[in-house]
């Protein structure tokens, strides 16, 4: 579309591009409100049913695939405004660890997008860096904007280990659920 502008496209040819091009755009549309909606409900439903929300990392999943299927500016949008989405419907997560899990997500999202569309990097390696740089991001907000009780430490070890288990989960099964979403495409 942007091209067709630039030089000088006749106003009806233009229309009818964005004809042709409207069902493709509602989709994606569609789809990344999906996402925003399984990022809010799955964390939800798991706090309901009891389940260790900090061991399983749900609202991660759908911000990182996010950002793999639309690229690193929806990941990066999606993930931050997922956790205060979150956070104004549910109450979680609590504020004083919300500015961190906004700007995790949003390099989760953001970074995993940007490094599996714009580098060589396998889908893997892009999603091992992300989910690293995204856990450093947390840690620094949370020093930075004094988020956490107690010593720095002792803080930084009791958020981050449950939180390993998923990581390596989602690097396993991001890649597929990935390719099963591309290949219904």
């Amino acid at each position: 579309m942007k091209d067709s502008l630039s030089t000088g496209d006749n106003p009806i040819k233009i229309i009818g591009r964005l004809q042709a091009e409207l069902p493709h755009i509602i989709g994606k549309g569609v789809i990344q409100l999906g996402l925003i909606s399984a990022a809010v409900a799955l964390p939800a439903v798991f706090h309901i049913a009891g389940m260790p929300v900090r061991w399983i990392l749900p609202m991660h999943l759908p911000v990182i695939l996010a950002g793999l299927i639309y690229g690193w500016r929806s990941g990066l949008v999606i993930g931050l405004c997922v956790p205060l989405i979150n956070w104004l419907l549910t109450g979680f997560p609590l504020a004083p660890v919300l500015p961190a899990m906004m700007i995790e997500l949003a390099v989760y999202g953001g970074l995993s997008g940007w490094l599996n569309q714009k580098s060589s990097w396998r889908m893997t390696a892009a999603l091992g860096v992300a989910l690293i740089v995204g856990r450093i991001c947390f840690l620094g907000t949370i020093l930075l904007t004094g988020g956490h009780n107690g010593s720095f430490g002792h803080y930084a070890i009791v958020a981050m280990t449950p939180g390993i288990a998923a990581m390596f989960g989602q690097v396993l099964i991001i890649p597929l659920v990935f390719k099963w979403f591309r290949s219904k495409q």
